[in-house]
């Protein structure tokens, strides 16, 4: 079985703004200096890579339930890394909704291939532990019965399978196949087409009979790790599932997954070169890259190569490969919160370069200029102080570009190192690629500071 991959090395770029003096005083002049740069990720941290509501069943023309025989459909793009979560309603419960597990519902098979099939097997039926359960479709507060919406004695409960709910009234609901059936269909690149069916004869068995069993518009969420919409065993978030499971209510847990979805860009492991000014020892802008081993942290944030060949390159004076974060005992990126550091000694002339990759990319790569950051200004006094302006994002030029963090040859979501297509172009500044994606500036992702010590 083939297992996804963040680059062999994958186990912040922060701006400057240089201070100056303007005396000329030879107190103020030094000949070399010591330096520590500190390159911070200060990216936002976003629980879901893309969400939307559901509302309209196929073939209405207006948002409301899916009645029996209806069902909801919409499209998801998702890479190999990512899970589908989802919560919708089943009306005439007080606050039971259906959505999948812990996992969410893996839409890549172990071999990295996208699936397709009936899924209703990875969903269940919760119980969100926010209102006394009462008779499905009789008790007085149940979502249709219920004089107004957010009715019903507040039960400060957990997140809880149905079928392992004691308080309130016991009730025999049917098998989660026997009203919602849930199929994913692979349709092309990274898309996939979701269906969400209540079935034409899901009923539920009351005290007063038959009753029909709709389900309510809803919201799904695509997301890595485990189903960021609530934890079984622990109480309601807070976020809008309570809405959901008592009203079928989407205004809430729409709004909070808006705000709350987008790429979390970590900074893969990099290296740093002390050179004389008037030099490109990493790469040169408009020039295709040099082969150093600058695109291998571009693609895969493996800084073997580069590391290995950073004190022979024209120009450069010290270098070294940074990849422990500060306060870690070992190698990886720098996630959103965290900092690399490194301390040098360097010289008046001396410019200061570094890479990283931005993670989540094909080959996109932090740095400043290719001449790098001057060390000491023109009076020889060293720099010092924010030089996050100073830093940009550059396309590497070695891979075609994909959505970050959903195409299948992005760093997250490659099988092996070295995927993807080949391109053969110049290292550019990523502001002037047209490939139709966005990426963040480096200021909303990055803070990186020079300390003259």
């Amino acid at each position: 079985m083939k297992k996804l991959v963040l680059g062999a090395a994958f186990l912040g770029l922060v701006g400057i703004s240089c201070s100056s003096d303007d005396d000329n005083s030879n107190a103020n002049i030094t000949t070399d200096g010591s330096f520590t740069v500190t390159i911070e990720n200060i990216a936002p941290v976003n629980a879901f890579l893309k969400s939307g509501v559901f509302n309209t069943p196929t073939g209405d023309s207006s948002p409301g339930p899916a009645t029996p025989g209806k069902k909801y459909e919409f499209v998801v793009d998702a890479g190999r890394s990512q899970s589908l979560s989802f919560a919708t309603m089943l009306a005439a419960t007080n606050d039971a909704f259906f959505g999948p597990g812990s996992e969410g519902i893996a839409l890549y098979d172990e071999n990295g291939d996208p699936i397709s099939g009936d899924v209703t097997d990875q969903v269940y039926l919760w119980d969100a532990g926010t209102e006394v359960n009462e008779e499905p479709a009789v008790g007085p507060n149940t979502v249709t019965n219920q004089s107004g919406p957010n009715t019903g004695v507040d039960e400060n409960g957990n997140v809880l399978l149905m079928s392992n709910v004691t308080n309130g009234v016991a009730f025999d609901f049917p098998e989660v196949n026997e009203i919602i059936n849930v199929t994913v269909t692979y349709m092309e690149g990274t898309q996939f087409l979701i269906s969400i069916e209540d079935l034409a004869d899901a009923t539920l068995s009351t005290s007063l009979g038959d009753r029909v069993a709709p389900l309510s518009p809803g919201v799904y969420v695509v997301h890595g790790g485990t189903n960021p919409l609530f934890t079984e065993g622990e109480p309601d978030f807070g976020q809008g599932i309570e809405n959901i499971s008592e009203d079928g209510d989407v205004t809430n847990l729409g709004a909070y997954t808006a705000e709350n979805t987008g790429v979390t860009y970590p900074a893969s492991p990099g290296v740093w070169a002390v050179h004389e000014g008037g030099t490109n020892p990493l790469f040169t802008e408009g020039i295709v890259d040099y082969g150093n081993g600058v695109e291998a942290i571009a693609e895969d944030g493996n800084t073997a190569t580069l590391g290995a060949n950073v004190l022979n390159l024209s120009g450069v004076t010290d270098g070294a490969i940074m990849n422990t974060p500060v306060g870690s005992s070992s190698p990886g990126p720098i996630l959103p919160g965290s900092s690399y550091s490194f301390t040098f000694n360097a010289q008046v002339g001396d410019n200061l370069s570094f890479v990283n990759m931005l993670a989540a990319t094909n080959d996109v790569f932090i740095g400043t200029s290719d001449e790098g950051i001057a060390l000491f200004n023109a009076n020889g006094v060293a720099v010092s102080g924010d030089v996050t302006s100073s830093i940009y994002l550059w396309d590497a030029g070695t891979e075609v570009n994909e959505e970050p963090a959903i195409g299948p040859n992005t760093v997250t979501n490659q099988l092996e190192g070295n995927t993807g297509v080949d391109e053969n172009n110049d290292v550019m500044l990523i502001t002037n690629v047209n490939d139709g994606f966005t990426y963040p500036a480096v200021n909303t992702i990055l803070k990186v500071t020079i300390t003259a010590n």
